[in-house]
């Protein structure tokens, strides 16, 4: 009877040791990225935080996406790490992912942030190449207003100054 007590106390302590070893290793690998700002222009700047887990605090962890190069992690403290990375000039706009790489593991989350086109300034947004012959014919047409609007005025105040 004593023997059944401890082989099931037994199995019982080396189920709960199995069941457990894989949770500890998942908790060192990192929760969640996220990126400030989380919208940013072509060329922009950006901090990276990863949080959860000791893995990416330690020397030699990077984090990458196709937006920009692969970065070094730089350890905050505790399971906080940081990286400040440079947008491409050239990425396309839209969401991004990115990959952590941790004491030879990799995780990547999806959505982290995301590129907007850049917009042309002085042209309202617009994506024209130059004044089209409606732009031109309505300038003109102002301009010619505006000379006989002042002729006729100008004629005006000379005549009253004659009488």
């Amino acid at each position: 009877m004593r023997t059944t007590r401890v082989l099931a106390a037994s199995a019982a302590a080396a189920a709960l040791v199995g069941v457990a070893a894989p949770t500890a290793a998942a908790w060192d690998q990192p929760s969640s990225v996220t990126a400030a700002p989380n919208v940013i222009a072509r060329g922009g700047q950006l901090v990276l935080t990863v949080k959860g887990g000791d893995a990416c605090a330690t020397a030699g962890s990077t984090i990458s996406s196709n937006a920009f190069p692969t970065t070094n992690l730089a350890s905050m403290g505790g399971t906080t790490a940081t990286a400040k990375v440079r947008v491409n000039s050239d990425a396309s706009p839209g969401s991004y992912s990115v990959t952590t790489h941790c004491e030879g593991e990799r995780k990547t989350f999806t959505g982290v942030f995301t590129v907007i086109g850049g917009v042309r300034g002085g042209l309202g947004g617009g994506s024209s190449t130059g004044a089209t012959t409606t732009d031109i014919a309505i300038g003109g047409g102002l301009v010619t207003a505006a000379v006989v609007g002042g002729g006729v005025f100008w004629m005006r105040r000379r005549s009253e100054n004659k009488a």
